[in-house]
């Protein structure tokens, strides 16, 4: 990931991903088979899709930008390719400054460990020295209210606990791009709202905001501009209004249809 112009925070140019499979009609058995026999007359065949298809987008810094779209628009695609977690087919990004990410559930969290221990991996990977993470632990363990749990293995936790370690690590560890997909409804009220507080501060605060959900609710309440994600394809860019009545279009033929 390389910077391009220092205006923006986040910058995309012909993103496209293509996923390659084993068609419905050859088995891996019978695929491998093939492989270790050597035989030449028979071929593997493998199937296409494109999650993802030239797209492109710019996030001006201290934009909160929305990213929205139906179940298998992309969008969570999009976002480990952001994040460096996949590589694209074809394209270039670049991401000026640090960038911290609540993807799915417990990303980057190793099972084994502690959370306290995780932590400071996470924090290493975000580059904070550890000296930096240090200074940031009782601010992060209180804010998770993990406090009583921090000493034992990620994998003894609920779900919810992972969540709120996650979000926790990844708004303290104050990022000039924060990256959030679908959490914003996640766990109890009381950790909700302390949630849209830190964002809001995020947002308030001048940081840059990547928030990518199909809740159109969360996407008008936050943000300035937005994209819709369609099929792997960008559909509409621009203003938030304009963006989801687009997507609202796109609901209703496909209910009718």
């Amino acid at each position: 990931m390389h910077s391009y112009d220092s205006e923006y925070a986040i910058e995309t140019e012909n993103i496209s991903k293509v996923f390659r499979r084993l068609s419905s009609h050859t088995t891996l058995k019978k695929a491998f088979i093939d492989l270790i026999t050597f035989n030449k007359n028979k071929q593997v065949k493998m199937l296409k899709f494109t999650a993802l298809e030239n797209v492109s987008f710019k996030v001006k810094k201290g934009e909160t930008f929305g990213i929205i779209g139906p179940n298998g628009a992309g969008k969570s695609t999009l976002l480990k390719i952001l994040c460096g977690i996949m590589k694209p087919t074809t394209g270039r990004i670049a991401v000026n400054g640090s960038l911290s990410a609540l993807l799915e559930l417990g990303t980057g969290f190793h099972p084994e460990l502690t959370g306290r221990e995780n932590i400071l991996i996470n924090g290493l990977i975000l580059g904070l020295s550890k000296k930096e993470i240090m200074a940031k632990y009782d601010e992060i363990i209180e804010f998770s209210g993990v406090k009583d749990f921090i000493d034992e293995p990620i994998k003894t936790y609920s779900s919810g606990m992972q969540i709120r370690l996650s979000f926790s690590v990844a708004v303290n560890v104050n990022p000039d791009v924060l990256v959030l997909d679908e959490v914003l409804a996640v766990g109890d009220a009381e950790f909700q709202a302390k949630s849209r507080k830190r964002i809001e501060e995020f947002i308030n605060g001048g940081r840059t905001v990547l928030l990518v959900s199909h809740d159109k609710k969360s996407i008008l309440d936050y943000c300035s501009e937005a994209m819709l994600l369609y099929k792997g394809n960008v559909v509409a860019t621009g203003q938030t209004r304009d963006v989801v009545e687009k997507y609202e279009e796109i609901e209703q033929v496909n209910f009718n249809g």
